[in-house]
């Protein structure tokens, strides 16, 4: 039985991962930050199976001890702080966490290392908000990076660290390079969970309006829970890569309000949208978009759920949540 190991255990792409590898048979560890999380009970009662231990990926030595207690076949480092706006008001925070954690993690996989015969091996989160100010469209794996906000430089040092690590020290490390992604998980704070969350509270009559900042950016969105699959599968192969993760698709702001109002049977949307410059970024990051042709080559992955059925998803799941409040 293979095991392993989890940073970001409490977010959403940590949870679908460790449901699905807990159907793939492993024996899955999630570290845990902090002496009392508030979410660990609920993350231990969506995957019974789940092993929580403590560990922080500003100390390398917790690390190291994580390591060594559960001797993982695999690491996924999916810990960080991810929310682009409190990375510009928190920017040395995000820098220690999102960047220097990554180092920290693979330091203390050379160090542990693993069996010879079953090195361990290295999945990190990378993201599509490191190609920024986009040189092309799409954005492929060999796309030019130009981050706009401290989050995204953060995830570029921590791309370029794993890539060292695979070139010095033969590491099979690689990084997975997600273009946005949701679903009934994704935190509050982001905007699409803010949106299907605001359209079920409107059409339960608990509140009037959804402030947003610019309704023009657009992203390539999918589901998280497909998105996970393509992680593992790159862990699987018999070389470390690179690989973009995406629906090759891109939706603005509007469509995501056009797509989720028509979910509770409403046209315009336009009475009900504020906007507000406090929720407007210093550096925008217009448009992105990803090729995943990669990853649909070499790792046989394909995006299940399109983007009208995940918003659907969405809504449906904050109109059960706030109905039974």
């Amino acid at each position: 039985m293979k095991r392993a190991l989890i940073t970001g255990i409490t977010g959403q792409d940590g949870r679908h991962l460790a449901e699905f590898l807990v159907g793939q048979g492993y024996e899955v560890y999630g570290l845990l930050r902090g002496q009392s999380n508030p979410k660990a009970a609920m993350v231990q009662e969506e995957v019974p199976e789940l092993e929580l231990l403590g560990g922080d990926l500003q100390d390398l030595s917790s690390l190291i001890a994580a390591l060594e207690q559960v001797q993982p076949d695999e690491v996924y480092n999916l810990g960080a702080i991810s929310f682009v706006p409190l990375s510009f008001r928190q920017p040395e925070l995000t820098a220690d966490i999102t960047g220097t954690g990554v180092l920290r993690m693979l330091e203390a996989i050379r160090v542990v290392g693993g069996s010879q015969d079953n090195p361990i091996r290295f999945y990190q989160a990378a993201s599509s908000e490191m190609f920024g100010k986009v040189r092309e469209t799409p954005q492929t794996e060999t796309t030019p990076f130009h981050p706009r906000s401290p989050y995204g430089t953060a995830k570029v040092f921590g791309y370029y660290t794993t890539l060292n690590y695979r070139e010095s020290y033969g590491l099979h490390a690689s990084n997975g390079i997600l273009f946005n992604h949701g679903g009934p998980r994704r935190g509050i704070e982001f905007v699409e969970r803010k949106i299907s969350n605001g359209v079920a509270r409107i059409k339960l009559g608990l509140q009037d309006s959804i402030t947003l900042g610019n309704l023009d950016s657009s992203r390539d969105w999918g589901y998280a829970g497909d998105y996970v699959e393509a992680m593992w599968r790159m862990l699987q192969q018999d070389e470390p890569g690179d690989y973009v993760v995406a629906s090759g698709t891109t939706h603005s702001i509007r469509d995501l309000l056009d797509a989720a109002f028509a979910a509770i049977g409403i046209d315009d949307w336009q009475p009900y949208i504020r906007t507000d410059a406090r929720f407007l970024r210093p550096a925008e990051v217009d448009l992105l978009v990803g090729n995943a042709d990669k990853a649909r080559d070499v790792l046989k992955w394909e995006p299940k759920v399109d983007f009208p059925t995940l918003v659907s998803m969405m809504v449906e799941n904050d109109l059960a949540i706030e109905a039974a409040r």
